[in-house]
C-alpha cells in the first residue's frame, strides 16, 4: 500500500511538473502578447490603430475626392452659369437650395430663418413652417458655416454647399471603414468595405442624381452611430472607450433625428434589434437601456427644437422605447432558464407588443398630428389588402423606389461578388446566433470573453445586434427598392467583416471538425488570404473602369429648361403664380423665385391634394373645369410640359395621364383592355390646338421643344 501511494505521489508530481511546462505555452498560443514587454505591446496597439485611422481618413477623402470629381465630370460645372447649375438640382433637391439661397440673401441670419419660419412666398394662399416641414436644418447650418467662415470672397456657396455634401459622404464612408474594422479587428475589411460600396454605388447611395436629399445629409450620421454603437455594445471594452462610444452615440443619434423626418421610423427598426438582443440575453442588458435613454432624450430634444413636431411624439420608437422601459422589471426576471422564466418570455413579449400598441393609439388619439391616410392606402394596396383609384395612391405605387427590388438589383451585387459572400457570412453568423439563443434559454450563462479557439461568433453582441439589424433591414429592402440604399452599405460592410474574420472561419471549421490542419492557423491565413484574393479581382475588373468613368466628359445642358427659366425671370411680373407639375414647379421656385401652386413634397396632405389638381391639366377634363381648378389657387400662369402630355411610359398604366383617367372614371375595360374615353379630349393636346373655349381662359404666351406657357386670362368671354 505505502509503495502504491507513493508511486501515486511521484505520477502526480510528475504530472503538475508538466503541465507547469505545458501551462506557459497554451498561454502564450491563446495569448500572444504575454510574455512581451508592456513597451512592446503598447506600441503595437498604437501602430495598429494609427495606421487603422489613418487608411479610414483617407478612404473617407478619397472617396469625397472621386464624388466632388466625378460630379464636375458629369455636369460640367465649373464651366456652367449659376442658371445653368441650379438646373441640375430636379425636383424635391431645387426647393432645398432655393432656401439656402435665400438665407443667404437675407440681410441677417435671424431674419432669414423668421421668413423661412413664416413663409408665404413660397406657395399661394400658404403660410408655411418651411424649417419643420421640410426639414431644413441642413440649410440652417450650411448658411451659417458660409457666413461665418468668412467664404463669401473665396468660394461661391453652391460649391460650398456641395462641399459640405461631399464631405459628409466621407465621412459615411470612414464609419463604413471603422465599423468593419472594429468587428473583424483587421482595417483590411475597411478596405474591401469601401471598394464595394464604391463599385456598387447605383444601389448604395443616390448621391449621384441628387445632393441635397435629406438622406445624403442624414446617413452619414446615422453610420456613425452604428459605428459607435458597435464599439459601445462589445463585452471587452475599457471605461474610457465605452464612455466615449456612449457619447458619440448620444451626439449622432440626435443629428441624425435633426437631419431627417424619417429618421425615427429607422431608430424605431434599430430598436427592434436591440429588444431582440435583450431579450436572448445576447447583451448585458444595462447597456441596451442607456440606449434606450438617448432614444428618449434624442425624442424630447428633438421635439422642443423642430418647434414641438407632433410626428415624434407620435413615432413608434417613443412608444416603443416607453413600453420596455415600463416592462424592465419583468425582463429582470426572464434570464434563468426555468420553464417559468421562459413562460415570462412570452409574456414580456406579448406585454411590451400590447404597451406599445396602445399607447401609440393613445398618442395619436390625444396629440394634434397630421394623419397621412394616403400612408395608410398604399400599405393597403401593396400588400393585396384593398383597390383603389385614388390617384396619389397609385401614382405612390408607380414610383420605381416605392416597388419591389427589379432582377437587375441582385444581378449587380452577384456580378461584384459581394452577394454571395454577404449570404455566406450572414448564414455562418446567423448559425451561431442562434445556437447561443438555445443556450440562453437552456440557462448558460453571457460569456464575457470569446477567444478565438472557441469558435463562437455568435457569442459577440455587436456581431448578433448587426445579424439582427441586417435581417431587418434586408427584409425592408425586399418589400421597397428605395430601402435598397439603407441596406447595401450594411451588405458592404458585413461581409468585408465576415471575410476578414478568424473568428468567423474558426467558427465554420469547428462546425467541420478539421482536423487535418490545424484550424486556427488555417483560419488566420484565410482571413488574410481571401479578402487579399477578392480585393485583387476586383480592382483588376473595376478599376479601369472607374478611372474610365472620372476621364470621361459626359455632358449635361438642357436647352428648352434654360430658355424656359430666361424667359420666366425676363417677362414675367413678380406677382406672377406659376401652375404646372411639381417637378418643374420646384425648378421655377429655384432659378427664378416666383411663387408656384405645388411642390415636390410628398409629406403633407394638402400639397397632395394640390399636386393631383394641377395634374388636371394632362387628364381629359373641360377647359371650364381646369380653368376653375387653377384660379382657385390664384395661379396665373400655367406651363405644359410635352414630355408629360405625350408620355410613353414602360409600364403600362403608370403614365400620368393613365393614373388620372382611372382617377376620374374615363377608363372603359373591354375583353381584358382599357380604353380611355371621355367626351372631351385631353386638355394639354387640345389647348395647343387654339381654338374656343380654349383661347377664351388661356392665351399663350411662350413655347419652345419642350414647354408652352399659357397666361391664364382673367376677363372670360364664356362661349362655347
Amino acid at each position: 500500500m505505502e509503495e502504491g501511494a507513493e508511486d501515486l505521489r511521484q505520477r502526480k508530481k510528475q504530472n503538475c511538473t508538466e503541465t507547469d511546462k505545458m501551462a506557459p505555452d497554451e498561454r502564450n498560443k491563446e495569448n500572444p502578447n504575454l510574455g512581451r514587454s508592456p513597451k512592446y505591446v503598447l506600441f503595437q496597439r498604437f501602430a495598429k490603430l494609427f495606421f487603422g485611422c489613418v487608411a479610414a481618413i483617407t478612404s473617407g477623402m478619397m472617396y469625397a475626392v472621386y464624388l466632388s470629381t466625378y460630379h464636375e465630370r458629369k455636369f460640367w460645372f465649373s464651366s456652367r452659369q449659376e442658371l445653368e447649375r441650379e438646373i441640375t438640382f430636379q425636383g424635391d433637391s431645387a426647393i432645398y437650395y432655393s432656401f439656402y439661397k435665400e438665407l443667404l440673401k437675407a440681410p441677417s441670419f435671424e431674419r432669414g430663418v423668421y421668413e423661412l419660419t413664416h413663409n408665404n412666398k413660397t406657395v399661394s394662399l400658404r403660410t408655411i413652417n418651411a424649417v419643420q416641414q421640410m426639414t431644413l436644418y441642413p440649410e440652417l447650418i450650411a448658411s451659417v458655416l458660409y457666413q461665418a467662415s468668412g467664404s463669401e470672397e473665396v468660394i461661391e456657396p453652391v460649391y460650398f454647399y456641395i462641399g459640405i455634401v461631399f464631405g459628409l459622404q466621407g465621412i459615411y464612408m470612414a464609419a463604413l471603414f471603422v465599423t468593419s474594422w472594429v468587428m473583424s479587428g483587421t482595417w483590411l475589411a475597411g478596405m474591401l468595405t469601401v471598394a464595394w460600396f464604391i463599385i456598387n454605388r447605383t444601389d448604395t447611395t443616390r448621391i449621384d442624381h441628387s445632393i441635397p436629399l435629406r438622406e445624403n445629409w442624414a446617413l452619414p450620421y446615422f453610420a456613425c452611430q452604428v459605428a459607435a454603437l458597435t464599439g459601445y455594445l462589445k463585452n471587452n471594452i475599457n471605461s474610457s472607450a465605452e464612455r466615449f462610444c456612449y457619447l458619440l452615440v448620444s451626439a449622432s443619434t440626435y443629428t441624425f433625428m435633426m437631419m431627417w423626418e424619417y429618421s425615427h421610423y429607422l431608430l424605431f427598426v434599430q430598436a427592434v434589434s436591440l429588444v431582440l438582443l435583450d431579450s436572448f440575453a445576447l447583451v448585458q442588458t444595462d447597456k441596451v437601456h442607456e440606449v434606450y435613454k438617448i432614444y428618449l432624450f434624442s425624442l424630447f430634444l428633438g421635439y422642443l427644437l423642430q418647434f414641438e413636431n407632433p410626428a415624434l411624439l407620435v413615432s413608434p420608437l417613443l412608444s416603443l422605447v416607453a413600453a420596455l422601459m415600463l416592462s424592465k422589471c419583468l425582463q429582470v426576471n426572464m434570464k434563468k432558464g426555468t420553464f417559468i422564466s421562459r413562460m415570462l418570455k412570452i409574456m414580456y413579449f406579448y406585454l411590451v407588443f400590447t404597451i406599445t400598441v396602445t399607447m401609440n393609439f393613445l398618442l395619436k388619439t390625444f396629440v394634434p398630428h397630421k394623419e397621412n391616410e394616403h400612408v395608410l392606402k398604399f400599405l393597403e394596396v401593396k400588400f393585396g389588402l384593398n383597390t383603389t383609384k385614388n390617384f396619389t395612391v397609385n401614382w405612390l405605387l408607380c414610383q420605381e423606389s416605392l416597388q419591389t427590388p427589379s432582377q437587375d438589383f441582385f444581378l449587380r451585387l452577384t456580378q461584384s461578388s459581394l452577394l454571395p459572400f454577404y449570404i455566406l457570412v450572414l448564414i455562418i453568423c446567423l448559425s451561431s446566433v442562434t445556437q447561443v439563443i438555445f443556450r440562453r434559454i437552456g440557462g448558460e450563462p453571457l460569456k464575457e470573453k470569446v477567444t478565438l479557439d472557441d469558435g463562437r461568433i455568435g457569442e459577440r453582441p455587436e456581431i448578433a445586434y448587426h445579424v439582427i439589424h441586417t435581417i431587418l433591414m434586408g427584409c425592408l429592402a425586399m418589400m421597397l427598392e428605395g430601402m435598397k440604399y439603407l441596406w447595401t452599405p450594411y451588405m458592404c460592410m458585413l461581409a468585408a467583416f465576415g471575410v476578414c474574420s478568424p473568428e468567423l472561419w474558426m467558427t465554420l471549421f469547428k462546425w467541420l471538425r478539421l482536423r487535418a490542419v490545424h484550424p486556427i492557423l488555417l483560419a488566420l491565413i484565410l482571413s488574410m488570404a481571401v479578402p487579399s484574393i477578392i480585393g485583387f479581382s476586383l480592382w483588376k475588373e473595376y478599376f479601369p473602369r472607374i478611372m474610365t468613368e472620372l476621364s470621361e466628359l459626359q455632358e449635361f445642358y438642357d436647352s428648352d429648361t434654360v430658355e424656359l427659366m430666361m424667359w420666366v425671370k425676363r417677362q414675367a411680373p413678380v406677382a406672377a403664380v406659376f401652375a404646372g407639375s411639381p417637378q418643374l414647379m420646384g425648378m421655377i421656385k429655384l432659378c427664378t423665385g416666383w411663387m408656384v401652386t405645388s411642390l415636390p413634397l410628398y409629406d403633407d396632405v394638402d400639397l397632395l391634394q394640390r399636386n393631383e389638381n394641377v395634374y388636371q391639366i394632362y387628364s381629359k377634363r373641360s377647359a371650364e373645369d381646369i380653368y376653375k381648378i387653377l384660379t382657385s389657387y390664384k395661379a396665373t400662369y400655367l406651363i405644359i410640359e410635352d414630355s408629360i402630355c405625350n408620355e410613353v411610359g414602360s409600364v403600362k398604366g403608370c403614365r400620368v395621364k393613365d393614373l388620372l383617367d382611372i382617377a376620374n372614371g374615363h377608363v372603359v375595360c373591354d375583353e381584358g383592355d382599357s380604353y380611355a374615353y371621355s367626351k372631351y379630349g385631353r386638355f394639354c393636346h387640345e389647348i395647343k390646338m387654339n381654338y374656343s373655349p380654349y383661347v377664351n381662359y388661356f392665351t399663350r404666351v411662350y413655347w419652345n421643344r419642350s414647354y408652352f406657357v399659357y397666361k391664364i386670362n382673367t376677363v372670360i368671354s364664356f362661349q362655347s
